[in-house]
């Protein structure tokens, strides 16, 4: 909640929320690219063999928009964070399949997007519980929806 803090609690809210912001950024940008251009992207999930791509791509675009500002704006953060989890790794599984290519260089792109998808489900998953532990989460709308602790 917004109010009065003393230096370092506000230094320490601040830097937080600089690290939501930071972390967003990506999912919010992939989201608008999913919703306007969900067409050409549904023709590359297509080709990787996502059942009904373009839902899919319009479907993960909303899951990305809403996870991504409910962590930016602090509104239920831990539940954006587990949106993010749950868009991450199945997308990393579908359509970063590493283990499927041939070509060494493509294999090499497909295991870096791989990686990148699951390191992210990585942050996800510990700013879910970190949203969900602490109990004054400093400059946020809502506090968390789930409590672990």
């Amino acid at each position: 909640m917004l109010y009065y803090r003393r230096p370092k609690e506000l230094a320490m809210s601040v830097l937080i929320l600089i690290g939501r912001i930071l972390f967003v950024v990506l999912f919010l940008a992939s989201a608008v690219g999913h919703i306007t251009q969900a067409e050409g992207m549904a023709g590359y999930a297509q080709s990787k063999g996502v059942p009904a791509a373009k839902l899919a791509v319009l479907a993960s675009g909303v899951v990305q928009l809403i996870g991504g500002l409910s962590i930016l704006l602090g509104i239920w953060a831990d539940l954006g964070a587990l949106l993010l989890l749950i868009f991450l790794v199945p997308t990393a599984v579908l359509m970063h399949p590493f283990w499927k290519e041939t070509d060494p260089q493509a294999k090499q792109t497909e295991m870096i997007q791989f990686n990148k998808d699951l390191a992210l489900a990585g942050a996800a998953l510990m700013l879910f519980a970190f949203f969900a532990h602490v109990s004054d989460l400093g400059l946020t709308i809502t506090g968390p929806l789930f409590h672990l602790g």
